[in-house]
């Protein structure tokens, strides 16, 4: 459930490094907690990486290496400077009363930081992820509280992460959990196929529209025409020469890689004779 207030986006890798630390985590400890970055904009916050950050928790005390998050944001901030401290998250499901303490912390590093929680010990079945803005509560002047409010969370990916997504995927359907990766050759391949698959879509829907089988819908027409009128104006013969060009640069490529790697694979037989 979610009330009013910004959308936070979560790409792939952040969920991924978020697993990894929890799968390294120290023994004995029952949860891993991290610094999220990312961009913020008026309607949304968007989450592109995070890094773990160490700390003891017990049930009385939690201590966090403080240090160790301000080194790691400084070294990241020089790799990407717009990127700032918009969160942390914590393994588990629940918030306890570290949490708030914790979020004190980042409450100062940030502007109305936002805190995920990942469930990656599937308490309910399914890896659950929610995200949270806090607000203060209570009589002023007296005792106030923190209550965490939940958020939409959306998953979002760029390009280049959905490769490795639709291979995470791929796995779900191989006894062994495992699929190798790809040739160049065959993701063009399938992209092409998933071109064509939505095309074939797009055309069935204009023939029910022109039929009167489906209502026609404005939106779907103005999408419809922004694409038809990004597609460039060009013959079949030059599209056809652009075409095997690109190949043909793509191939010399691959040969060249190849090339190179017989070379230091010789290069490093012969050192070890």
């Amino acid at each position: 459930m979610s009330v009013f207030g910004p959308v936070v986006k979560i790409h792939p890798v952040v969920l991924a490094s978020i697993c990894d630390s929890y799968e390294r985590r120290n023994e004995g400890a029952s949860r891993v907690i991290g610094t999220l970055l990312g961009t913020i904009d008026k309607h949304s916050i968007e989450v592109t990486n995070c890094f773990s950050v160490p700390h003891n928790e017990s049930e009385d005390e939690v201590a966090v290496d403080m240090e160790f998050a301000k080194n790691m944001y400084e070294l990241h901030k020089r790799v990407s400077p717009t990127e700032v401290i918009i969160g942390w998250y914590a393994t588990g499901f629940d918030i306890t009363e570290h949490s708030v303490l914790i979020h004190e912390y980042y409450s100062r590093e940030a502007s109305n930081p936002i805190h995920l929680t990942v469930d990656t010990a599937l308490q309910s079945g399914k890896m659950n992820i929610r995200a949270y803005v806090s607000a203060q509560m209570g009589v002023p002047g007296k005792t106030v509280g923190v209550m965490f409010t939940p958020l939409t969370v959306k998953y979002i990916y760029y390009d280049t992460e959905r490769i490795g997504v639709d291979l995470l995927q791929r796995t779900r359907v191989t006894p062994s959990r495992t699929k190798g990766l790809t040739s160049d050759l065959s993701q063009v391949g399938s992209a092409a196929s998933r071109v064509q698959d939505m095309l074939t879509t797009v055309l069935a829907y204009i023939e029910d529209v022109l039929s009167g089988k489906v209502t026609a819908d404005n939106s779907v027409g103005r999408f419809l025409m922004d694409l038809v009128n990004k597609v460039p104006t060009i013959s079949a013969e030059d599209f056809e020469n652009m075409l095997n060009s690109n190949i043909n640069d793509l191939l010399m490529v691959t040969y060249l890689s190849n090339l190179t790697q017989a070379q230091i694979a010789l290069n490093e037989k012969l050192v070890l004779v």
